[in-house]
Protein backbone atom coordinates (compact mmCIF):
# COMPACT_ATOMS: atom_id res chain seq x y z
CA UNK A 1 0.00 0.00 0.00
CA UNK A 2 2.87 2.36 0.85
CA UNK A 3 4.51 1.62 -2.52
CA UNK A 4 1.38 2.64 -4.42
CA UNK A 5 1.08 5.78 -2.28
CA UNK A 6 4.66 6.80 -3.06
CA UNK A 7 4.16 6.06 -6.76
CA UNK A 8 1.04 8.23 -6.80
CA UNK A 9 2.87 11.11 -5.11
CA UNK A 10 5.69 10.71 -7.62
CA UNK A 11 3.28 11.00 -10.55
CA UNK A 12 1.63 14.00 -8.91
CA UNK A 13 4.98 15.74 -8.42
CA UNK A 14 5.98 14.92 -12.01
CA UNK A 15 2.76 16.36 -13.43
CA UNK A 16 2.95 19.50 -11.29
CA UNK A 17 6.61 20.09 -12.12
CA UNK A 18 7.78 19.61 -8.54
CA UNK A 19 9.95 16.54 -9.08
CA UNK A 20 13.05 18.22 -7.60
CA UNK A 21 11.09 19.09 -4.47
CA UNK A 22 9.74 15.54 -4.24
CA UNK A 23 13.32 14.19 -4.45
CA UNK A 24 14.46 16.49 -1.63
CA UNK A 25 16.28 14.23 0.90
CA UNK A 26 14.56 15.92 3.83
CA UNK A 27 11.14 15.27 2.29
CA UNK A 28 12.09 11.64 1.62
CA UNK A 29 13.24 11.18 5.23
CA UNK A 30 10.08 12.77 6.64
CA UNK A 31 7.94 10.66 4.32
CA UNK A 32 9.70 7.46 5.44
CA UNK A 33 9.23 8.32 9.11
CA UNK A 34 5.58 9.12 8.52
CA UNK A 35 5.02 5.76 6.81
CA UNK A 36 6.83 3.96 9.63
CA UNK A 37 4.59 5.73 12.14
CA UNK A 38 1.47 4.76 10.20
CA UNK A 39 2.61 1.12 10.06
CA UNK A 40 3.33 1.23 13.77
CA UNK A 41 -0.22 2.43 14.47
CA UNK A 42 -1.68 -0.32 12.23
CA UNK A 43 0.45 -3.00 13.86
CA UNK A 44 -0.59 -1.80 17.28
CA UNK A 45 -4.22 -2.19 16.21
CA UNK A 46 -3.49 -5.72 14.99
CA UNK A 47 -1.83 -6.48 18.30
CA UNK A 48 -4.88 -5.21 20.15
CA UNK A 49 -7.10 -7.47 18.08
CA UNK A 50 -4.87 -10.51 18.70
CA UNK A 51 -4.78 -9.88 22.43
CA UNK A 52 -8.56 -9.35 22.44
CA UNK A 53 -9.07 -12.74 20.74
CA UNK A 54 -6.75 -14.35 23.29
CA UNK A 55 -8.73 -12.81 26.14
CA UNK A 56 -12.01 -14.01 24.60
CA UNK A 57 -10.62 -17.53 24.31
CA UNK A 58 -9.48 -17.37 27.92
CA UNK A 59 -13.01 -16.41 28.97
CA UNK A 60 -14.46 -19.33 26.99
CA UNK A 61 -11.96 -21.72 28.55
CA UNK A 62 -12.87 -20.46 32.01
CA UNK A 63 -16.57 -20.89 31.28
CA UNK A 64 -16.10 -24.44 29.95
CA UNK A 65 -13.94 -25.41 32.88
CA UNK A 66 -16.58 -24.08 35.28
CA UNK A 67 -19.31 -25.90 33.35
CA UNK A 68 -17.47 -29.22 33.34
CA UNK A 69 -16.84 -28.91 37.08
CA UNK A 70 -20.55 -28.29 37.66
CA UNK A 71 -21.54 -31.29 35.50
CA UNK A 72 -19.07 -33.49 37.33
CA UNK A 73 -20.47 -32.31 40.68
CA UNK A 74 -24.03 -33.01 39.57
CA UNK A 75 -23.10 -36.46 38.28
CA UNK A 76 -21.48 -37.22 41.63
CA UNK A 77 -24.65 -36.14 43.46
CA UNK A 78 -26.84 -38.28 41.16
CA UNK A 79 -24.71 -41.35 41.88
CA UNK A 80 -24.97 -40.69 45.60
CA UNK A 81 -28.75 -40.50 45.22
CA UNK A 82 -28.79 -43.81 43.28
CA UNK A 83 -29.90 -42.17 40.05
CA UNK A 84 -27.44 -43.80 37.66
CA UNK A 85 -29.32 -42.82 34.50
CA UNK A 86 -29.10 -39.12 35.35
CA UNK A 87 -25.48 -39.50 36.26
CA UNK A 88 -24.80 -41.16 32.88
CA UNK A 89 -26.43 -38.26 30.99
CA UNK A 90 -24.50 -35.71 33.01
CA UNK A 91 -21.20 -37.43 32.34
CA UNK A 92 -22.04 -37.72 28.63
CA UNK A 93 -22.67 -33.96 28.54
CA UNK A 94 -19.49 -33.37 30.51
CA UNK A 95 -17.54 -35.42 27.94
CA UNK A 96 -18.74 -33.19 25.09
CA UNK A 97 -17.72 -30.10 27.05
CA UNK A 98 -14.36 -31.67 27.83
CA UNK A 99 -13.76 -32.10 24.08
CA UNK A 100 -14.72 -28.49 23.45
CA UNK A 101 -12.51 -27.42 26.35
CA UNK A 102 -9.54 -29.25 24.87
CA UNK A 103 -10.00 -27.47 21.55
CA UNK A 104 -10.41 -24.14 23.31
CA UNK A 105 -7.22 -24.73 25.31
CA UNK A 106 -5.31 -25.50 22.10
CA UNK A 107 -6.63 -22.35 20.48
CA UNK A 108 -5.86 -20.36 23.62
CA UNK A 109 -2.27 -21.58 23.64
CA UNK A 110 -1.85 -20.54 20.01
CA UNK A 111 -3.47 -17.20 20.75
CA UNK A 112 -1.12 -16.63 23.69
CA UNK A 113 1.91 -17.44 21.53
CA UNK A 114 0.62 -15.13 18.82
CA UNK A 115 0.00 -12.34 21.32
CA UNK A 116 3.52 -12.67 22.73
CA UNK A 117 4.96 -12.65 19.20
CA UNK A 118 2.95 -9.56 18.35
CA UNK A 119 4.08 -7.83 21.55
CA UNK A 120 7.70 -8.65 20.71
CA UNK A 121 7.24 -7.37 17.16
CA UNK A 122 5.70 -4.15 18.50
CA UNK A 123 8.63 -3.59 20.87
CA UNK A 124 11.13 -4.23 18.09
CA UNK A 125 9.27 -1.92 15.76
CA UNK A 126 9.20 0.82 18.39
CA UNK A 127 12.93 0.40 18.93
CA UNK A 128 13.53 0.49 15.18
CA UNK A 129 11.42 3.62 14.91
CA UNK A 130 13.46 5.32 17.64
CA UNK A 131 16.70 4.35 15.90
CA UNK A 132 15.42 5.59 12.55
CA UNK A 133 14.27 8.84 14.14
CA UNK A 134 17.74 9.40 15.57
CA UNK A 135 19.30 8.53 12.21
CA UNK A 136 16.91 10.94 10.51
CA UNK A 137 18.03 13.75 12.80
CA UNK A 138 21.68 12.93 12.03
CA UNK A 139 20.99 12.79 8.29
CA UNK A 140 19.19 16.14 8.39
CA UNK A 141 22.11 17.67 10.29
CA UNK A 142 24.56 16.28 7.72
CA UNK A 143 22.37 17.57 4.91
CA UNK A 144 22.24 21.06 6.44
CA UNK A 145 26.00 21.01 6.85
CA UNK A 146 26.42 19.93 3.22
CA UNK A 147 24.06 22.67 2.04
CA UNK A 148 26.02 25.28 4.02
CA UNK A 149 29.29 23.99 2.55
CA UNK A 150 27.82 24.14 -0.95
CA UNK A 151 26.73 27.73 -0.41
CA UNK A 152 30.19 28.62 0.90
CA UNK A 153 31.82 27.01 -2.14
CA UNK A 154 29.46 28.88 -4.43
CA UNK A 155 30.33 32.13 -2.71
CA UNK A 156 34.04 31.40 -3.07
CA UNK A 157 33.62 30.43 -6.71
CA UNK A 158 31.75 33.67 -7.32
CA UNK A 159 34.58 35.84 -6.06
CA UNK A 160 36.42 37.86 -8.75
CA UNK A 161 39.81 36.43 -7.85
CA UNK A 162 41.02 36.24 -11.47
CA UNK A 163 40.20 39.84 -12.18
CA UNK A 164 41.92 40.94 -8.96
CA UNK A 165 45.01 38.94 -9.86
CA UNK A 166 45.08 40.49 -13.34
CA UNK A 167 44.84 44.00 -11.86
CA UNK A 168 47.66 43.13 -9.47
CA UNK A 169 49.83 41.90 -12.35
CA UNK A 170 49.16 45.06 -14.33
CA UNK A 171 50.20 47.18 -11.35
CA UNK A 172 53.41 45.19 -10.95
CA UNK A 173 54.17 45.54 -14.68
CA UNK A 174 53.56 49.28 -14.47
CA UNK A 175 55.90 49.64 -11.47
CA UNK A 176 58.62 47.61 -13.20
CA UNK A 177 58.26 49.80 -16.31
CA UNK A 178 58.57 52.95 -14.21
CA UNK A 179 61.67 51.56 -12.49
CA UNK A 180 63.21 50.69 -15.85
CA UNK A 181 62.45 54.15 -17.18
CA UNK A 182 64.00 55.77 -14.10
CA UNK A 183 67.12 53.64 -14.52
CA UNK A 184 67.34 54.55 -18.20
CA UNK A 185 67.02 58.26 -17.47
CA UNK A 186 69.71 58.03 -14.79
CA UNK A 187 71.99 56.20 -17.20
CA UNK A 188 71.41 58.81 -19.94
CA UNK A 189 72.07 61.65 -17.50
CA UNK A 190 75.27 59.97 -16.33
CA UNK A 191 76.44 59.47 -19.91
CA UNK A 192 75.81 63.15 -20.75
CA UNK A 193 77.83 64.32 -17.74
CA UNK A 194 80.70 61.95 -18.57
CA UNK A 195 80.73 63.17 -22.18
CA UNK A 196 80.98 66.77 -21.07
CA UNK A 197 83.74 65.97 -18.60
CA UNK A 198 85.64 64.19 -21.35
CA UNK A 199 85.19 67.25 -23.62
CA UNK A 200 86.60 69.47 -20.88
CA UNK A 201 89.59 67.16 -20.54
CA UNK A 202 90.20 67.32 -24.32
CA UNK A 203 90.11 71.12 -24.29
CA UNK A 204 92.56 71.20 -21.39
CA UNK A 205 94.91 68.90 -23.28
CA UNK A 206 94.68 71.07 -26.38
CA UNK A 207 95.53 74.20 -24.38
CA UNK A 208 98.51 72.52 -22.78
CA UNK A 209 99.66 71.23 -26.17
CA UNK A 210 99.40 74.75 -27.69
CA UNK A 211 101.33 76.15 -24.77
CA UNK A 212 104.10 73.56 -25.16
CA UNK A 213 104.23 74.24 -28.89
CA UNK A 214 104.54 77.98 -28.35
CA UNK A 215 107.33 77.44 -25.83
CA UNK A 216 109.15 75.18 -28.29
CA UNK A 217 108.75 77.71 -31.09
CA UNK A 218 110.05 80.44 -28.80
CA UNK A 219 113.13 78.43 -28.01
CA UNK A 220 113.76 77.81 -31.67
CA UNK A 221 113.01 81.45 -32.57
CA UNK A 222 110.16 80.37 -34.82
CA UNK A 223 107.15 81.68 -32.98
CA UNK A 224 105.98 84.84 -31.25
CA UNK A 225 107.40 86.15 -27.99
CA UNK A 226 106.60 84.40 -24.79
CA UNK A 227 104.58 87.39 -23.66
CA UNK A 228 102.37 87.02 -26.69
CA UNK A 229 102.06 83.33 -26.01
CA UNK A 230 101.15 84.04 -22.42
CA UNK A 231 98.53 86.52 -23.56
CA UNK A 232 97.16 83.97 -26.01
CA UNK A 233 97.12 81.28 -23.32
CA UNK A 234 95.31 83.61 -20.97
CA UNK A 235 92.66 84.34 -23.59
CA UNK A 236 92.21 80.66 -24.38
CA UNK A 237 91.94 79.85 -20.68
CA UNK A 238 89.36 82.62 -20.25
CA UNK A 239 87.35 81.24 -23.20
CA UNK A 240 87.66 77.74 -21.77
CA UNK A 241 86.41 78.85 -18.36
CA UNK A 242 83.47 80.66 -20.03
CA UNK A 243 82.53 77.45 -21.88
CA UNK A 244 82.80 75.42 -18.66
CA UNK A 245 80.54 77.87 -16.85
CA UNK A 246 78.00 77.57 -19.65
CA UNK A 247 78.06 73.76 -19.52
CA UNK A 248 77.82 73.86 -15.72
CA UNK A 249 74.72 76.08 -15.91
CA UNK A 250 73.14 73.72 -18.45
CA UNK A 251 73.87 70.75 -16.19
CA UNK A 252 72.32 72.50 -13.16
CA UNK A 253 69.23 73.37 -15.18
CA UNK A 254 68.74 69.74 -16.27
CA UNK A 255 69.21 68.49 -12.74
CA UNK A 256 66.68 71.04 -11.45
CA UNK A 257 64.21 69.96 -14.14
CA UNK A 258 64.63 66.28 -13.21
Amino acid sequence: MGVFRRFFRYLKALIMGKLDQWEDPEIIINESLREMKENQIKNRERAVQAITQKNNLQNLVDQEEKLTRNLEAKATMAVQQGNRELARQLLREKGMHDSTLAQLRTSLKQAEETSEAVKTAIRREEERFRVKTAEALALKANMKQAQIQIEINKAIDGMQLDETAQSWDRAEDRIRTMQSEASARAEVAKTSVNSRLEALDDQQIDVEADKALQELEAKLGLGAAPVTATTTTTAVTTAQESDIDKQLRELEQKLNQG
